[in-house]
């Protein structure tokens, strides 16, 4: 074939519907039908819109046409090779009739070829949106990790305050000196906050009977610093057995009301209470705020840490909300809680 027939078959209509055809069932199901679509979970639409491509490839039968619109003949590929020999062509049989008269049909009635090919195409679109997907899985996987990873490091430094560590001991201190009756007591649950905040910090979640009981020894810790000028309200509602939470959640909230909320030239209330329901826990904290009604950027790596793992450990389960007037900062916090 020479090189202007063999380019004019290129641009012959059938040949350039063939490769349109397919390249549009390649790119439109690799980029809009199946990350649109099938990934939305929109299953039903997915396929209806599948099978209305096939039907339009049966309606078009681009394979059979482009075969149909002629290849090279005998004559295209020159003399044959044996010029002694004279050229071979293939004898043309009339049409055979049926006894009835009416031509008989010598090909398949479905251009199977056409089929074949879009389903090959559409399953390496397929494989290529999945493997595609898989890579970005990985890619979120190994990220996700390495966050979390750098959260535990934060979570550990956040929390074991050396400020509030110092204080109690000097609070237990000076109780040892007087001989109080408290001492060993205070001395326990240090012991078993600072146990707890070691052991659970590599853990998602965790019992929410032993994060109240870390609760607990944290709030009866801070009250040997706390003067007559502090009201505390402190309470815990509801079943906190057989339900889960993730390790001190509540711990940065509790500890900036403490930190934060007390004075010793005025009067000042500590609310902090637990509502535990079936499937949620509400946690509700509020308490004054001094120094000429400052905004609580002091709160810092505590506080961000804590929205950070709250949309680690509770995507689309939890709600915070932190709201600052000229006098409280008040935090309520809804999780929902697996048992």
């Amino acid at each position: 074939m020479s090189a202007s027939g063999f380019m004019q078959k290129l641009v012959s209509l059938p040949f350039l519907v063939f490769c349109f055809v397919y390249l549009f069932v390649f790119y439109f199901n690799t980029f809009f039908l199946f990350p649109v679509l099938y990934l939305q979970k929109k299953l039903l639409l997915y396929f209806f819109v599948i099978l209305g491509l096939f039907i339009l490839v049966l309606m078009l039968t681009p394979f059979d046409n482009l075969i149909s619109s002629g290849g090279p003949t005998r004559r295209d590929l020159g003399p044959p090779r044996n010029q002694m020999e004279p050229p071979q062509y293939e004898r043309m049989e009339p049409p055979m009739r049926p006894p009835n008269g009416l031509p008989r049909r010598t090909g398949p009635a479905v251009d199977i070829a056409s089929i074949i090919i879009f389903l090959m195409v559409w399953l390496a679109s397929i494989s290529f949106q999945l493997m595609k997907e898989w890579r970005s899985s990985q890619q979120r996987t190994l990220v996700a990790e390495r966050d979390k990873k750098g959260a535990e490091l934060a979570f550990l430094k956040a929390h074991i305050n050396p400020h509030f560590l110092f204080n109690t001991l000097n609070n237990i201190y000076s109780l040892a000196i007087v001989n109080h009756g408290q001492t060993a007591v205070s001395i326990l649950k240090l012991s078993h906050i600072m146990r707890y905040v070691t052991e659970s910090v590599a853990i998602d979640f965790i019992s929410l009977e032993d994060e109240v009981e870390c609760v607990v020894d944290y709030v009866d810790l801070q009250k040997l610093r706390l003067t007559k000028k502090v009201y505390l309200d402190f309470s815990v509602t509801g079943n906190t057995q057989d339900k889960m939470i993730a390790p001190l959640i509540l711990i940065s909230f509790i500890e900036n009301a403490f930190k934060y909320g007390t004075t010793n030239h005025y009067q000042s209330t500590i609310t902090i209470k637990l509502f535990v329901e079936d499937d949620s826990v509400t946690f509700y904290c509020q308490n004054r705020i001094f120094n000429g009604g400052l905004t609580y950027n002091r709160y810092g790596i505590g506080l961000e840490n804590t929205k950070r793992r709250l949309e680690y450990l509770y995507p689309e389960k939890h709600s915070l909300d932190i709201q600052t007037d000229k006098q409280f900062y008040t935090v309520q916090l809804i999780l929902q809680t697996p048992s």
